[in-house]
């Protein structure tokens, strides 16, 4: 598709600095641009490698102006990055309908307008909005929910009674609503304790490729409206996230943990069961959270802790070795022998 740069401009609420009648075909990274492409630059280093490259157009935020490039000037060149792609490279679209080779339960409820793609399994009871689409290969267990312009692709399993609101993204590979990890010691054998509850998801949810989210065991698991998962991810049951939070690639939060709003769990962040989270809270890559955190803190480390202290702790660990040479000095100073300072450590 192609776009002039003042159509582009209006439809980011942004401005044009130079030929606004120049025509753009698509978009492109600065070092892959060709002619009649859009790229953008957040900064002094890629505005300098843009207007150098081969593109027609670079889309800015901040005062940039060039005498090579036709400036889309926007308040925010990410932002607009984001809006401007669908543009270029618009979504695959899914006529309506059920394929044939898709087994629907008689009391499954259907919206016309739905795809539902081939080998799908739509259980009993199943409700279905408004141009949802199943790609192909889903099963959707008895008694689901799921509500309008969602779109899982192919191979998402989503158990019985789950309820997911609209406008949702789950990508191949993900099951909702699998048991949780629940179990009790009973004459020497772990005894498991049925899992009868559900999942709950809001709007706006993005969930990625082969993440878990368990069932509660009596209540619901439930994640907030606009809250983003990364692949690989698990959630066990009767957790809770807030609204708008993000969850980084191979995190897991244990069982019956509270996650407030906004709240980003870096790659590999671990949560042990049964923690509050509190709203804003960031937590680094790799920690691993053994207690509570209040609203808006920020820890790192494993066992997490809160980040200034973290710093200082790693810090003090990469002077050790310095620190260890001055001692060893002192004690030769001293006179003190190898079997004296063995003594000591005893």
């Amino acid at each position: 598709m192609s776009f002039t740069a003042a159509e582009i401009a209006k439809h980011l609420q942004g401005e044009v600095r130079g030929d606004a009648s120049i025509v753009l075909k698509g978009f492109a990274p600065a070092d892959r641009a060709q002619p009649g492409d859009l790229t953008f630059a957040e900064n002094d280093t890629y505005f300098a490698r843009a207007e150098t490259s081969a593109a027609s157009a670079i889309l800015v935020s901040g005062d940039f102006s060039s005498k090579l490039k036709t400036i889309i000037r926007v308040v925010n060149a990410r932002v607009a990055f984001a809006k401007v792609l669908p543009l270029f490279f618009p979504e695959p679209t899914f006529a309506a309908g059920i394929h044939s080779t898709a087994i629907v339960a008689p009391s499954a409820q259907v919206d016309a307008t739905a795809h539902i793609g081939p080998y799908c399994v739509i259980g009993e009871g199943v409700r279905i909005g408004a141009r949802t689409v199943l790609q192909g290969g889903n099963h959707v267990g008895a008694a689901s929910q799921l509500g309008e312009d969602n779109n899982f692709f192919p191979n998402v399993t989503i158990y019985s009674r789950t309820q997911i609101g609209s406008r949702v993204r789950i990508h191949s590979g993900t099951v909702i609503g699998s048991d949780g990890f629940g179990y009790v010691f009973d004459e020497g054998a772990h005894r498991k304790v049925p899992q009868i509850g559900n999942v709950i998801i809001g709007d706006d949810v993005e969930i990625g490729a082969n993440v878990t989210v368990d069932r509660g065991a009596l209540g619901p698991t439930v994640i907030g409206k606009g809250t983003k998962i990364d692949n690989l991810v698990q959630i066990a049951h009767n957790v809770s996230i807030g609204e708008h939070s993000l969850l980084v690639a191979q995190v897991g939060v244990a069982g019956s943990c509270k996650l407030g709003n906004y709240v980003i769990l870096g790659g590999q962040v671990g949560i042990a069961g049964h923690l509050k989270i509190g709203n804003r809270v960031t937590v680094a890559a790799q920690a691993g959270v053994m207690h509570d955190i209040k609203d808006g803190e920020k820890w790192i480390g494993s066992p997490a802790q809160p980040d200034r202290q973290g710093k200082r702790q790693m810090v003090a660990v990469h002077q050790l070795p310095a620190l260890l040479r001055r001692v060893r000095e002192i004690e030769k100073k001293l006179g003190l022998s190898t079997d004296e300072r063995s003594q000591d450590k005893l």
